[in-house]
């Protein structure tokens, strides 16, 4: 199948204050379905423009946070309706910069929208309560209030969902935002700030600061007018910002990954166990953080696990993210896919054995590799402790239900963690268990709902939870006000 591309050398500017500035310098957006394919010329800011960002955001703020909850509702509703009429264009610029399947990548577009339009909703819910005092006479009124500048910083691999999620609701909260998406993927990022601008967004409420974390990012963490920050990246990085925002003692929360076991149970139907593994682990080319990246097999299935597996890996389709043939897509960019094959030569080197992993060879030239398992490892080998972040898993046999639950909480991580089994008991009890933030019976570990929290425990996460009504616990703050019989 023949892809078109439109290979652009047009300049996409910075948004800051209500106007596109152009950067210091620029990046080239590279698809990683074929590098000789530029998609399109990024400008990167410095530290003096997140400076005026940040300024412009905090004198937006004074109107914003006093608008009506259906005023910002109905900006939102028309960002999600131009998003709806788009979703094919925005789909298909998403696979192509990202290398996920085009299906994924409709699929991440039509999130997007659901979360743009149920925070929409949300800008029009109550936001508060009254409270009798244990005073006669006295009346007390909770209410919630925006923040003030949020900054939001975002990774590469969901590049419309993730910052939809930290971006709408501190919107819809009353909230300003200085937003720095991933460098590596910039375009998608920088057509949903113009979609929400377009939608009517006054000066300054949302501004874009494209660039390098180490310019753009250190910059939002240390400015003292940053009031909240919201992050989703690596555990290196994410220890930076925090040691950075709390300094001026903004609240922070922190999404950095995980190392996320799937156990399977001895009782487990072999054809589901199967599905959950590889659509859980290897869909988006297991460039997700929920992906399970260590299965624990009962030693009285595993062979057989192991052989439906292998032969199920074989078959998938690797190749173009945009060709409608296409199971898994390419990896992200060539350091991504160095870094896969050395934790395979690591992982070999430490004894196991590698099903899978190697280089596919396209039509056009690109980051590719087939999906890859090892077999025969322990525990205590690197394969099983850090994470990879790519198609790569690696099985640990366990003698039972108990030492399987133990081998999945053993690790510093703890975002999500799946068990496949036909057992009520063993659900349950693992349920009750597990030290994740989010557990998955029989489903993939990987795939989780808008509406309802997302986050994890130890390394994987810090603060309160995202998404779903558990957003407002983050943009907003609350105050308390006492009204005695004698006010007028």
């Amino acid at each position: 199948m023949t892809m078109t591309t439109t290979t652009t050398t047009t300049m996409h500017s910075n948004h800051i204050a209500g106007r596109w500035v152009d950067g210091s310098d620029s990046t080239s957006n590279i698809n990683p379905s074929d590098t000789d394919d530029i998609i399109g010329h990024y400008a990167r800011a410095d530290a003096g423009q997140v400076t005026d960002a940040i300024g412009a955001a905090a004198e937006a703020f004074k109107g914003w946070s006093t608008t009506t909850g259906q005023e910002r509702a109905d900006i939102l509703d028309t960002a999600g309706s131009e998003m709806r009429a788009r979703q094919g264009e925005l789909a298909d610029l998403l696979a192509r910069e990202e290398g996920k399947t085009i299906t994924e990548a409709r699929g991440e577009v039509d999130r997007t929208i659901r979360i743009i339009r149920y925070h929409a909703a949300q800008a029009l819910m109550p936001a508060g309560e009254v409270v009798h005092s244990i005073r006669p006479g006295v009346k007390i009124d909770v209410v919630r209030e925006p923040v003030g500048v949020v900054g939001v910083i975002t990774p590469w691999n969901f590049p419309l969902a993730i910052p939809a999620w930290k971006i709408i609701p501190a919107l819809a909260y009353g909230n300003t935002v200085v937003f720095k998406p991933a460098d590596l993927v910039p375009a998608s990022a920088w057509h949903l700030v113009d979609i929400l601008v377009r939608a009517g967004l006054p000066d300054g409420v949302l501004n874009l600061t494209m660039g390098r974390g180490s310019v753009v990012g250190d910059a939002i963490a240390r400015d003292p007018r940053v009031s909240a920050l919201s992050f989703t990246g690596s555990v290196a990085t994410g220890a930076h910002v925090l040691e950075a925002a709390q300094s001026h003692q903004a609240r922070v929360q922190l999404e950095m990954g995980g190392k996320n076991p799937l156990i399977i149970s001895d009782d487990a139907d072999l054809d589901v166990a199967v599905s959950v593994a590889v659509d859980g682990s290897f869909g988006s080319t297991g460039q997700r953080c929920t992906a399970a990246e260590r299965f624990i097999v009962d030693e009285r299935i595993h062979d057989a696990f192991v052989e439906a597996l292998a032969a199920r890996m074989s078959k998938v389709v690797v190749g173009d993210a945009r060709d409608p043939r296409t199971q898994m897509g390419p990896v992200v960019d060539a350091r991504q896919l160095e870094q896969n094959q050395a934790a395979l030569r690591r992982a070999e080197a430490d004894a196991g054995e590698v099903i899978g992993g190697e280089l596919v060879e396209a039509p056009r030239p690109g980051f590719y590799m087939r999906p890859a398992a090892v077999v025969g490892t322990k525990q205590t080998d690197w394969i099983n402790v850090e994470e990879v972040f790519g198609p790569v898993v690696s099985i640990v046999k366990s003698r039972d239900h108990d030492e399987a639950v133990a081998l999945a909480n053993d690790t510093e991580f703890g975002l999500s963690s799946g068990i496949v089994t036909t057992s009520l008991a063993k659900a349950a009890d693992f349920q009750r268990r597990s030290k994740a933030g989010m557990v998955m019976v029989n489903v993939p570990t990987a795939g989780v709902d808008y509406h309802v929290p997302f986050g994890g425990r130890a390394r994987s996460s810090f603060g309160t939870r995202e998404q779903g009504t558990y957003a407002r616990e983050f943009y907003t703050t609350v105050k308390t006000t006492y009204v005695g019989a004698g006010t007028v």
